[in-house]
């Protein structure tokens, strides 16, 4: 009767199962595989704790999550109610747009040159100013002097009355201390002229710029080349020709000085005047 070897016996008695082989590589795969798709992916806690809890479900874990991870433990009771985090609501809300303009309009920037002039005018014809026959505005550009028909010409004419020489002559006197161009135009109201003399609106409107060009450089105060005349007719009315009234004040002629630039002779003085539109 043959022996057995007890080395065998003893060999065979302490040899581990084929199965945990198995599963050992099974699990060492699936650490691999978790790892490198955590490499890939952002850290999202909703997201972290929904595979921390589906990992607890399959390996029947009493105590994945640690605590201040997020949510509490998931412990094998409630494994069999452990669901996805709900998806969250988008935010439908409107864009909200703040505007960083200061309320209210901004105030307009006036030249110096435009403000002295404009002083000037009013300082030096006050008492017209006051009566009507003549008012000064002025904006961000230039002064604007504007004489009524009825102050400066008879109906349907085109030469100055008398008494308006000598105000045109103050003009001249401001205007021969500030530099800047000059235009000046004549308007008419939209009513057709009936004159053997005049052909149309633009003819006596242009007739009486040029009348006050005349008195301007007459006595060589004002250059030439800085005065220009125009005829403008009905065009830009100042207001509506809808009223006698208002047709008077269309029949007009203006004074224009653009960019103007006064010397230091004379003191600035607050303007009792309005902006142009």
């Amino acid at each position: 009767m043959a022996l057995s070897h007890p080395r065998k016996k003893a060999r065979a008695g302490n040899q581990t199962p084929a199965w945990i082989v198995t599963f050992a590589d099974l699990a060492t795969l699936l650490l691999t595989f978790f790892i490198l798709l955590l490499s890939f992916a952002e850290m999202d806690v909703e997201k972290y704790r929904a595979m921390a809890n589906s990992m607890a479900v399959a390996f029947g874990s009493g105590n994945v999550l640690a605590p201040g991870v997020g949510g509490s433990p998931v412990t094998l009771i409630e494994s069999d109610t452990v669901s996805l985090p709900e998806p969250t609501e988008p935010d439908t809300r409107e864009p909200e747009f703040i505007d960083e303009r200061a309320e209210g309009t901004a105030p307009t920037k006036i030249p110096g040159g435009v403000i002295d002039l404009a002083s000037r005018m009013i300082r030096e014809l006050e008492s017209e100013v006051a009566s009507g026959a003549l008012n000064v505005n002025y904006d961000q550009n230039r002064v604007v002097i504007r004489f009524s028909e009825e102050a400066t010409f008879r109906s349907g004419e085109a030469e100055i009355k008398p008494g308006m020489i000598p105000i045109i002559e103050r003009v001249v006197e401001v205007l021969s201390a500030c530099s800047g161009d000059i235009l000046v135009s004549g308007y008419t109201d939209d009513r057709p002229i009936a004159s053997d003399r005049y052909r149309s609106n633009w003819d006596l409107s242009a007739a009486r710029a040029v009348s006050v060009v005349h008195e301007l450089v007459l006595n060589r105060k004002l250059p030439a080349e800085r005065v220009m005349a125009a005829g403008r007719a009905e065009t830009n009315p100042l207001v509506p020709n809808d009223s006698p009234a208002n047709r008077a004040l269309n029949r007009r002629v203006e004074i224009a000085i653009r960019n103007p630039e006064c010397d230091d002779t004379a003191p600035i003085t607050d303007l009792p005047v309005e902006i142009l539109p």
